[in-house]
């Protein structure tokens, strides 16, 4: 019993010593805290009374520079003022000034307008005074001269025509042999050495060949059974058989000359043959045909080395050799092509242009004739298009469209061309036209001769190239002539066309006659 006794008294012993101990531990803490708790006060306090005392500064600090700046402005502000009062003031001074000078300067023009007035007022006078004048002066030359002023002045502007047309005349003249002086005889050098380098032969095609026969037999086995050979022959060619009277001959019509060529030499071999019958005709005019396509290629190659002119496409080339069966106006355009290209470039080499570009150029300037009956359209606007489908330079095919004056040429190697075509085609014997055609071209040339003032007769010679007109002697002075070819040759140029160039060459003559009595 007692040792729980004791047990007791020491655990509640222990409980009050645990409670006084956390009481005073209690007491402790507290007393701590509030004494931290007012420290911490005192230093807030002292923390605020710093920040006031700060910020008290910094106020003073902040109205003083306020104040200061402030002080800057309003004197910034004053000088700027007293600037601009001296500013003002000065300007007024000159506006004043120029007020007075302005004041000045309107008294005088007002004194120079008055004496301009009365300057006015005196010349008004002197005008009526000189219009009267006139005017009698008029009357006294209109009785002395016995004309109206209308007749005066019309007689005035006729003398003054005549004079201005004297004068004019004497110019163009002046000018005229000037040019001719100094151009003439260059031009005539390189014109005449170019032709007398490239004289080539041309044969005057027509539109028939003859083929020999050996003898007149051979007509009837030509002609076959009921002409049945004769059928499939001109069937095959799209070529007119002619056989007729004339001894030991078959004559071959048509168009087409390349058709006509392949006629003449299937004839040919079927005569050498002997076996005249459709199979064997049908055989030789394969191989003819073969023949000529041979014989263009090679005439087509043979006129590029002739000239020169080489790396032209193949089709090119065939056409050239096509040209060998064409002709203008009897002329064979192949021949004229390289006479043409060989020109250019005489003409080349002579004022210093490409010489192979001008011969390439009127190599193909006429290459459009070689299709241009089985093509729409005129051999210049074919030619062109085939050579620009063969990639040909812009300066060849600009010399192909300009070549007869269609388009204008847009270098020297066009007007070359222009110039060496011309050449070919109006030189003697190149050419040949129809009796018709070459009658009514002179009769044409003295019609425009003969419908101007003034020409007393005109005569178309030297085959068209020259036109030789007797003017009135009485109506037409030396100097009106000048003027007189002048509008006959631009009316010519106008109306006609023909190749190369006429001569329009006037004549005067005055003759005085009198007799010994």
């Amino acid at each position: 019993m007692e040792p729980f006794l004791i047990a007791i008294v020491v655990l509640i012993t222990a409980i009050v010593v645990g409670a006084i101990t956390f009481a005073m531990g209690v007491s402790y803490r507290k007393r701590i805290a509030e004494a931290q708790i007012g420290s911490a006060e005192e230093r807030a306090r002292k923390i605020i009374d710093d920040a006031i005392s700060t910020s008290e500064a910094k106020k003073r600090e902040i109205m003083l520079e306020a104040k200061e700046e402030t002080l800057k402005a309003k004197n910034e502000l004053d000088q700027e003022i007293r600037e601009r009062r001296g500013e003002l003031q000065r300007l007024e001074r000159r506006l004043q000034q120029k007020e007075e000078s302005l004041d000045r300067k309107t008294e005088a023009l007002e004194k120079k307008e008055d004496a301009l007035n009365k300057k006015a007022e005196q010349i008004e006078e002197l005008r009526e005074e000189i219009i009267a004048l006139q005017q009698k002066e008029i009357q006294e030359l209109e009785r002395i001269s016995g004309l109206t002023s209308e007749e005066a002045k019309e007689y005035l502007l006729k003398t003054i025509e005549n004079e201005v047309k004297h004068e004019s005349a004497m110019l163009i003249k002046e000018i005229e042999t000037k040019a001719k002086q100094e151009a003439e005889k260059k031009a005539r050098d390189i014109i005449a050495n170019a032709i007398q380098k490239c004289a080539a032969d041309h044969v005057a095609d027509t539109t028939v060949s003859v083929v020999p026969l050996p003898n007149d037999e051979m007509k009837g086995r030509i002609i076959g059974r009921e002409g049945r050979n004769i059928r499939t022959l001109e069937t095959l060619t799209g070529i007119d058989l002619i056989i007729d009277d004339t001894p030991e001959a078959v004559i071959l019509s048509g168009f087409d000359p390349i058709r006509r060529e392949v006629a003449r030499i299937a004839l040919e071999k079927l005569i050498v043959d002997g076996r005249i019958h459709p199979a064997r005709i049908e055989e030789m005019v394969e191989k003819a045909k073969k023949e000529v396509e041979t014989l263009i290629r090679e005439e087509g190659e043979a006129a590029t080395f002739e000239t020169n002119v080489h790396g032209l496409h193949p089709e090119l080339i065939r056409l050239l050799g096509k040209l060998r069966f064409r002709t203008s106006y009897g002329q064979n355009v192949l021949k004229h092509s390289i006479e043409v290209a060989n020109l250019c470039g005489l003409i080349a080499a002579e004022l210093g242009v490409d010489v192979r570009l001008a011969k390439r150029a009127g190599l193909l300037h006429d290459i459009g004739k070689a299709v241009d009956h089985e093509m729409e359209g005129s051999h210049i606007s074919i030619g062109v298009e085939l050579c620009r489908k063969y990639r040909e330079s812009s300066i060849v095919l600009n010399a192909i469209e300009a070549h007869h004056g269609d388009v204008e040429p847009e270098s020297i190697i066009a007007v070359i061309v222009q110039a060496a075509d011309t050449i070919s085609a109006a030189r003697p014997g190149a050419r040949r036209e129809t009796l018709e055609t070459y009658i009514k071209r002179l009769q044409k040339l003295e019609e425009i001769a003969d419908s101007f003032k003034g020409v007393e007769k005109s005569f178309a010679i030297q085959a068209g190239r020259e036109l030789r007109i007797m003017v009135i002697p009485e109506e037409t002075d030396d100097a009106q002539m000048v003027l007189l070819s002048r509008e006959i040759a631009k009316k010519i140029e106008n109306e006609l066309e023909y190749p190369g160039q006429i001569k329009v060459h006037l004549i005067r003559e005055t003759r005085a006659i009198e007799y010994a009595k």
